[in-house]
């Protein structure tokens, strides 16, 4: 038992420093005055039956405070007026550069949010695209601080992780834990490292690179140039998780000089995800098995994490015959949760229900896997069988 309790102790810690490495260079998205030359940035938005968002999305959107760009909306054969939506908003706008797009009929082996992305950067002029989520939000100053940083430190790809809005329980159990998770799991730092040694990252090769990229769908902001060179969402028309693709795809040719950069934009952009728990478990249930590909173990090593990682330790210290170790395994698994919830501005509720949160997670995961190598996984009224 005592051997178990120091092996823990082992993982967590270096599940901090981890977390430590990455929020160095996780930097948080400054502003940024408009530059003199203001690049042509294409906003791109798929939208299908997101009546209960667009507005809000839209007029964010509208409400830039950017001279050269113009806004694109895809509606995905949406019937709850979405569309609808968005042609009030944009008559209420003639002076913007704005288009309404309808999609065409899905073509065999995409999935519907990568055939809209990719439709819509078929149309796009820009030479910087912006793909964001119907359920975000962004301040005035958002466009003018992304292409400032993008360029300033030659990015590809800068993906940035809005502010979490959580309501219901079910979201406040669901949606934050995705952040401690990315937080301590993910290697931002090595893809920083490796950036600034594009020589090493040349001699490792995209096999080892590859797998160490992520993005975040709500918040993709491409060089048209790096969009292009890595074929788009057309090479990963077929991946549930077409963000964390996308991130793999740049991350593989970081030996040839191309830059991922995730950040936080928690000071320009707002995004609910999910309105229940009935939608963060479907959701979740959707993505969380794809985001693995094929690697079948280190899903289970994952799942195996949630267990005896983050969430025994959280509450073995009550055992008092485990003695100290247990005590300082709970300190690091609810410091780690405390300064996710305190650096990306989480409900703080979620940070003290975390063993449920880890509870739940872990449901989700099984149910992941099962309708991923079953009937498929359904979102949106199509059904999905990942690749994995």
């Amino acid at each position: 038992m005592l051997v178990g309790q120091i092996i823990i102790f082992i993982i967590l810690a270096i599940a901090m420093l981890t977390m430590i490495a990455n929020f160095a260079v996780f930097r948080s998205l400054p502003p940024a005055k408009v530059p003199d030359e203001a690049p042509m940035i294409s906003v791109l938005v798929p939208a299908r039956n997101e009546a209960l968002n667009i507005e809000a999305c839209v007029a964010s959107l509208l409400s830039q405070e950017y001279p050269n760009y113009e806004l694109i909306v895809l509606d995905d054969h949406s019937t709850d007026g979405t569309g609808e939506k968005v042609s009030a908003l944009f008559a209420a706008h003639p002076s913007k550069k704005t288009r309404l797009m309808r999609g065409t009929e899905l073509p065999e082996g995409w999935t519907g949010k990568g055939w809209a992305c990719h439709q819509l950067a078929g149309a796009a002029s820009g030479q910087f695209l912006f793909f964001t989520d119907a359920d975000t939000t962004h301040s005035p100053g958002l466009l003018a601080a992304a292409v400032g940083y993008a360029r300033k430190h030659r990015i590809s790809l800068l993906s940035a992780w809005p502010r979490f809005i959580t309501v219901t329980i079910g979201e406040k159990l669901v949606v934050p834990t995705l952040a401690i998770i990315g937080m301590t799991m993910a290697h931002h730092w090595l893809v920083a490292l490796l950036q600034r040694f594009p020589a090493v990252a040349r001699r490792l090769g995209a096999r080892w690179t590859r797998p160490l990229g992520a993005a975040n769908g709500q918040f993709m902001f491409f060089t048209r140039e790096a969009y292009d060179q890595i074929g788009g969402h057309a090479a990963v028309r077929s991946h549930v998780v077409e963000d964390v693709a996308l991130g793999r795809e740049i991350a593989a040719r970081m030996g040839e000089g191309m830059r991922l950069v995730n950040c936080d934009s928690v000071r320009f952009s707002t995004v609910r995800m999910y309105r229940s728990f009935a939608e963060s478990w479907a959701g979740f249930s959707k993505n969380l098995r794809a985001a693995f590909d094929r690697e079948r173990t280190l899903f289970w090593l994952f799942l195996a994490s949630l267990l005896f990682v983050w969430l025994i330790p959280s509450v073995a210290w009550l055992d008092a015959r485990l003695g100290k170790i247990a005590l300082w395994n709970a300190v690091l698994v609810w410091s780690m949760r405390v300064i996710v919830t305190w650096r990306m501005r989480l409900a703080w509720s979620s940070a003290i229900l975390h063993p449920a949160a880890i509870l739940v997670f872990m449901g989700i995961a099984i149910n992941s896997w099962r309708l991923s190598h079953g009937r498929g996984v359904e979102w949106k009224g199509r059904t999905y069988r990942p690749d994995v």
